[in-house]
């Protein structure tokens, strides 16, 4: 099977949907799916035209979705204390992709609260996009997954693998979500390569190849390839870039 695998998109239909294009997504003719890593959106201001892409692409069989952190914080928005907007969801962007989901004004939205997160638990996005989402997705040379499989943080900032992270439970890949791949994978002890998004590519640029700054001028957001590990977020509401990493297996 072939497989087209993006991340961390945040809203941004039109860079998405150029990278698919490029990718040859659209004129493939082979069997092949779409797998997206998550964090759908928060970012970028075209929410409802990638959430009815998802959609078609869900009624014909052809993607999969892994649910990223971002998903988490919109469930949290819309069922914590009614959907009250807490700060972090609007520096997030996870408040105003409730909005541009439901199109309620944002002095309404703040008025009436409860209707608010009513009407964002109303959304396709929230009734059958997340609860499509997988924790990982699993190939026979690859893992698919957000931010990286379960495993314990260290203080030295290493992290210790853990065999048994298959039968990991809600919490565990909960915190899994926010982990940083590039870093996990210098003490990971998988047999397979992890495809991960959540953090910014150019990190592992320059921290490990000594290649650029993070967010400078000569910052490198292209896929970034280490021993166990694939990491494809481009930060593309900084770059103005999807990564579209196209995988046989």
């Amino acid at each position: 099977m072939r497989y087209y695998v993006i991340s961390d998109v945040h809203g941004y239909y039109t860079q998405m949907k150029s990278a698919l294009e490029k990718a040859g997504f659209f004129s493939d003719a082979t069997p092949h799916k779409l797998i997206m890593l998550g964090d759908l959106f928060d970012r970028g201001h075209e929410a409802k035209q990638l959430q009815q892409f998802i959609l078609e692409q869900m009624e014909q069989d052809k993607i999969i979705l892994i649910r990223g952190n971002h998903e988490d914080l919109f469930v949290e928005l819309v069922t914590t204390d009614a959907g009250m907007p807490y700060s972090y969801h609007k520096s997030n962007g996870t408040y105003d992709t409730a909005l541009q989901l439901t199109g309620f004004d944002p002095v309404m939205a703040s008025i009436r609260h409860y209707d608010f997160a009513d009407a964002a638990k109303d959304t396709p996005f929230y009734k059958e996009i997340i609860p499509a989402m997988l924790d990982y997705f699993e190939t026979e040379h690859y893992v698919f997954t957000h931010g990286w499989i379960p495993s314990i943080p260290n203080r030295d900032k290493s992290y210790s693998y853990i065999s048994s992270w298959r039968e990991a439970d809600r919490e565990q890949w909960n915190r899994a979500r926010w982990f940083n791949g590039m870093d996990a994978a210098q003490t990971a002890d998988e047999n397979k390569t992890i495809v991960c998004g959540h953090w910014h590519t150019s990190y592992g640029h320059s921290k490990y190849e000594h290649k650029g700054t993070e967010f400078g001028e000569d910052a490198d957001f292209s896929p970034y390839y280490g021993p166990g590990i694939i990491a494809i977020d481009a930060c593309t509401a900084f770059s103005g870039k999807v990564n579209c990493l196209v995988i046989e297996d």
